[in-house]
């Protein structure tokens, strides 16, 4: 069964609920057999590419017309939202920055079954270590710690690959109506926006699981054996 999940990575409540669903992956019996398929989505696009706009504070203060003292209180509050879910938040240190590169970096990876990994990588890079993650460096270095070649994913970064990959799934969202991130869709049927407990994932993941599993059961065969040949070129 597939989930597919469309976020962010300048997304907080994003980093949040993909750990509530994966604490509830984790208690599903049927977690194998469950697929997630991480969708690009950008909260603001307009943001400049390689010219990072600075800190968190002054991009909230400018873009919803706040003090700094409230932006720096609404993130407090997120921050503690992110450490109960084992996650550390360092608002002070965080660059908001164009994120496109970034996500056309995350559909290499997931060309390469490593988009989960990079996303984790990404995630912690923007919130926990202060990273600019539209730097090509950055993206580069996080690349190689994830698994995949560090000269393909320059390559990708120094040209227009994926790109309409990220426009497809940026324009899907659009016409599904999704207006925020995070939001999670099973198997086409249920959705879940936003950072829901870890409840919420657990119960939605086993009624569209049933569901699924229903329209698709399990193959079982009696098998007569007899000779036969297998891929490794054995035959006996």
């Amino acid at each position: 069964m597939k989930v597919e999940v469309w976020s962010d990575i300048m997304c907080p409540f994003c980093y949040i609920g993909k750990h509530h669903y994966e604490r509830a992956l984790q208690q599903f019996a049927d977690a194998a057999a469950v697929e997630l398929e991480w969708k690009s989505f950008q909260l603001d696009p307009t943001l400049a590419k390689n010219t990072p706009y600075g800190d968190t504070y002054q991009y909230l203060s400018d873009r919803k017309g706040i003090s700094l003292a409230q932006a720096e209180e609404m993130t407090a509050n997120v921050a503690r939202a992110g450490a109960e879910a084992g996650l550390q938040f360092h608002f002070d240190r965080a660059i908001v920055t164009n994120t496109f590169d970034a996500h056309r970096l995350l559909h290499f990876a997931k060309a390469r079954q490593l988009g989960n990994a990079l996303k984790e990588k990404l995630f912690h890079a923007h919130f926990t270590d202060g990273k600019d993650v539209a730097d090509t460096a950055t993206l580069v270095a996080l690349a190689g710690e994830t698994g995949l070649d560090t000269g393909d994913a320059q390559q990708v970064l120094q040209s227009n690959q994926y790109a309409d990959e990220v426009a497809a799934d940026i324009r899907e969202a659009r016409q599904i109506g999704i207006q925020g991130v995070p939001f999670f869709i099973f198997n086409r049927k249920y959705a879940i926006s936003g950072a829901q407990p870890t409840a919420v994932f657990l119960q939605t993941l086993e009624k569209s699981f049933a569901e699924w599993r229903a329209d698709n059961p399990r193959v079982t065969l009696e098998v007569s054996e007899g000779p036969s040949c297998s891929p490794d070129g054995t035959c006996a």
